[in-house]
């Protein structure tokens, strides 16, 4: 008798606990919080320019990025960060502009130091500016042609370790550096991931939360592929954008046995996009979970006025923000709760610092390592994105026009 199966089964949460902590040895991410950052403090602290402009993309810009749009609105950082990601020549020309060169600090970005974006942008920069160990750092794999170009121009380096995909690399040197310079607590935001660290691996309540919700995600993925972020607040956008990223490239995969695997992410911003997309999740499809993230205390208590020229909706004056975006918030949830069939969770964030996004961005990471386990697939590689990069690198050597 012969027997085959196109099918696996769905493990229990501790044989996937113990998957997990055997990743510790092989997946870089994990220990990344508890990583020396004594070089990376120093170095900031040799840095007197008064523009920071990073060269990377995707892993290697996003996580940066969304830290410093979730602290900007609240902290008053003594130096500008920008980020040139795109290959668009209106996005660097205007970013360009924006910044006094002469008096910029330049991070090269690049895990493999190929990346044709960064590469291409760093060569157009080289005819802008002169290029020397006091205006440049460069943070790449070693042994990589950016990490030579370092080496022979004595530029400060900082490595990112061959076992830390991009994606998983905020808490690296790749989003540390950057947010060090602009006078980022890093101690303090490793300190936030370290402790979704030590409460998962201890299996405390980090683990019972994080378990529960990668099980119903795939368990339920048939039915509920879609998985929508409703952030209540601005600040979150980047925070949107990394998490996508980090889910598509993550979690779409073929398994073990070559079945394509899937969850679909969207990020929103509560009080613009419930005008919108809201109205999809609550009268379309039932293909939808929500995760919503609002924060207990904004530390901001601007109030609508009372006795103003406008009469209308008179119910808001002496009502804060803060307390308006919890409502708006606690309606929709309220109201989605009230349909009964859509699934749905909430986040709470403490308050607007590096500890919260940081206990936030690390508990998404571990995430979705559990979930990419249960599924039996590598949420570390990324086969569908590099076979892009391969044609285009083609085409380029081909010199199809689009090198001219």
């Amino acid at each position: 008798m012969k027997y085959d199966r196109d099918f696996y089964p769905i493990h229990d949460n501790e044989y996937i606990f113990e998957r997990i902590k055997k990743e510790i040895d092989t997946i870089g991410y994990y220990k990344l919080p508890f990583a020396d950052i004594t070089s990376i403090l120093s170095f900031a602290e040799t840095v007197d320019k008064r523009h920071i402009v990073v060269l990377g993309i995707g892993g290697s810009s996003l996580g940066a990025s969304a830290i410093h749009e979730f602290l900007k609105r609240k902290q008053l950082f003594k130096r500008t960060l920008s980020f040139l990601e795109s290959t668009d020549p209106v996005d660097i020309r205007s970013k360009l502009d924006e910044v006094e060169l002469s008096n910029t600090q330049f991070v090269i970005i690049s895990k493999s130091g190929t990346t044709v974006e960064t590469i291409s942008i760093l060569k157009y920069l080289s005819i802008l500016v002169d290029l020397t160990p006091g205006n440049t750092a460069i943070i790449s794999e070693i042994g990589t042609p950016l990490a030579k170009f370092a080496s022979e121009n004595s530029m400060p380096f900082f490595e990112i370790p061959v076992d830390v995909g991009g994606r998983f690399s905020v808490f690296s040197a790749v989003g540390l550096v950057p947010l060090a310079l602009v006078g980022v607590d890093i101690a303090n935001m490793l300190e936030g991931a370290r402790k979704v660290y030590h409460s998962y691996f201890a299996q405390e309540r980090s683990y019972d939360i994080l378990m529960d919700k990668a099980r119903f995600y795939v368990e339920n993925k048939h039915r509920f592929n879609i998985n929508v972020l409703f952030s209540y607040s601005s600040a979150l956008a980047g925070f949107n954008q990394w998490y996508i990223q980090l889910w598509a490239e993550s979690l779409g995969k073929k398994n073990k046995n070559g079945t394509r695997q899937g969850l679909t992410p969207i990020g929103l911003i509560g009080p613009v996009d419930q005008h919108s997309f809201l109205q999809l999740i609550m009268e379309g499809v039932r293909d939808k979970t929500v995760t919503f993230i609002t924060v207990a205390d904004f530390e901001e208590q601007i109030v609508i006025p009372r006795d103003t020229p406008i009469g209308e909706l008179g119910y808001l004056e002496g009502v804060s923000f803060s307390r308006l975006i919890d409502m708006q918030a606690e309606a929709t949830i309220e109201a989605i709760q009230n349909e009964k069939d859509i699934p749905f969770d909430i986040i709470t964030i403490d308050k607007v610092d590096e500890y919260n996004i940081a206990e936030l961005m690390y508990s998404y990471e571990l995430l979705v390592s559990i979930i990419g386990s249960f599924l039996q697939i590598d949420a570390y590689d990324q086969p569908g994105v590099e076979s892009g990069k391969v044609i285009l690198k083609e085409k380029l050597n081909l010199k199809l026009g689009l090198v001219q």
